[in-house]
């Protein structure tokens, strides 16, 4: 599952890169718990013990595009790497990296069903200000 724009994507590693020198842009860490975190819905859940019957997982990464900033991307996937976090559970795993969490800790993770499509979505971000109507795209909170 992959979401795709016409407009220019940045990579999660050149939002590290361009981080480097805005950190205060960054969305601040959940400062009542000391933790980031996501929220998984019970139908994100359900659909994801439907289709990672592979040991795969889905990974959710923010990158720069989209038609308000910044846009989520959804891919299944079967490798970790050294900045990801888990949530979730073990035969329904969500991970994401760290850069990207900074941008949607506290948000829920849900898969919609509607007459014309289905899909994930990411719903409720605190750190976002404004999305689309598309659902994918959003601008964060200074």
């Amino acid at each position: 599952i992959s979401v795709h724009y016409r407009n220019l994507v940045l990579s999660t590693s050149s939002l590290r890169h361009a981080a480097k020198g805005a950190a205060s842009s960054a969305p601040p860490v959940n400062a009542a718990s000391g933790q980031q975190q996501l929220i998984v819905s019970d139908s994100c859940l359900k659909r994801l013990r439907e289709i990672c019957v592979d040991g795969s997982f889905l990974r959710i990464t923010v990158e720069g595009g989209g038609c308000s900033g910044f846009q989520y991307k959804f891919d299944l996937d079967t490798k970790l790497n050294d900045d990801d976090l888990q949530f979730g559970e073990d035969k329904a795993k969500v991970v994401i990296d760290t850069m990207s969490l900074d941008y949607c800790t506290g948000a829920t993770i849900d898969y919609h069903t509607e007459l014309i499509r289905a899909g994930f979505r990411m719903v409720a971000n605190p750190q976002a200000e404004m999305g689309c109507s598309c659902g994918s795209s959003f601008s964060i909170k200074l």
